[in-house]
């Protein structure tokens, strides 16, 4: 098993990056946007506020 944290479970883009990582202890999915020399993260929310919490136990080390 890898013992890094985050998992990348999405990507688009390569001058305007828009990826999806999720913490692999809590399941909780996060947006990274990156536009040349700036980028954000922001926990990655669903219609009612709530955050996006992926299954814990997932298969992440593929």
């Amino acid at each position: 098993m890898s013992d890094k944290r985050f998992k990348k479970v999405y990507s688009q883009g390569s001058m305007n990056v828009t990826e999806v990582w999720v913490d692999k202890q809590t399941g909780v999915n996060y947006l990274y946007h990156a536009s040349g020399y700036s980028g954000g993260l922001t926990p990655l929310l669903d219609r009612d506020g709530k955050p996006v919490v992926s299954p814990i136990g997932s298969n992440w080390d593929e």
